[in-house]
């Protein structure tokens, strides 16, 4: 095949028409029934939807590692670190926590479009775009939200380090491992945002059926396509996520809350 992924991008209408239909020969305007057979596709594990749930989770969870590496590190050095202009960093930091995901969408397209820098790697509109644009959105609440924790406890443990010969520097492995169980937390916060990201996504991963489309860009999709019972139960899959996740988050603070006591 020698057409790059950016020629894909024209198709994606074509693609976008395929929808998944009911199992049962029913109205999608009926409510309760378009809610019944959303139930038998999740609890059936249908083939069209596992798809698009386990495209998301990748894609979410390979963002999320990539934005810890950068985003965690990044929050300790915040955390520890005085320099002139620190104050002017943090701010930026903490406006990029709020970056418009059509923004970074929009320019994440045009460095991988094909007169953008990084187009001959023919990334646009695969799912390793899509990995690229939750990643740049999630980063900055990594390292914001890692720098608030960090802090404290650096504050809180300071002399104590120094009195062991450890710098600033030094410490910052220490503070990252003496605050695992508030990083999870953070972590979690910011798999939720990314598992619910859908302006940046579609912009650069296309929606295309059976590639690049995951729960939120299917939901809307399919809800404006009248498809209710595959838009409803990828709800279901994706509000039981986010209940996951708080509960997780919960778990978390309580191991913490025992930890430190």
């Amino acid at each position: 095949m020698t057409a790059s992924r950016q020629d894909i991008r024209p198709l994606t209408s074509a693609f976008a028409i395929r929808r998944f239909r009911p199992t049962l020969e029913a109205p999608v305007n009926d409510i309760g029934t378009a809610a019944a057979t959303a139930i038998d596709l999740v609890v059936t594990a249908d083939p069209a939807l596992a798809r698009i749930v386990l495209l998301s989770l990748r894609v979410s969870l390979t963002a999320l590692l990539i934005a810890a590496l950068v985003g965690l590190p990044l929050g300790a050095l915040l955390a520890v670190a005085r320099f002139p202009g620190r104050g002017l960093v943090l701010s930026v930091l903490n406006a990029l926590m709020g970056l418009p995901p059509v923004v970074a969408g929009l320019l994440i397209y045009l460095l991988l479009s094909r007169s953008g820098p990084l187009g001959p790697l023919g990334l646009l509109f695969t799912p390793t775009a899509m990995i690229i644009a939750q990643a740049v959105l999630i980063a900055p609440i990594l390292a914001a939200l890692s720098r608030e924790v960090l802090e404290g406890l650096w504050e809180e443990y300071a002399e104590q380090l120094r009195s062991f010969g450890a710098g600033r520097l030094r410490a910052v492995p220490t503070l990252l491992w003496d605050g695992r169980f508030a990083l999870l937390t953070v972590l979690l916060a910011g798999f939720g945002r990314a598992s619910a990201e859908v302006g940046a996504v579609m912009i650069v991963g296309g929606n295309i059926d059976g590639f690049t489309r995951v729960m939120t860009t299917a939901i809307a999709l399919e809800t404006s396509a009248g498809n209710l019972p595959l838009a409803l139960a990828l709800g279901m899959v994706l509000m039981a996520i986010v209940l996951l996740l708080n509960a997780a988050a919960q778990a978390t603070r309580q191991v913490a809350q025992r930890a430190g006591a």
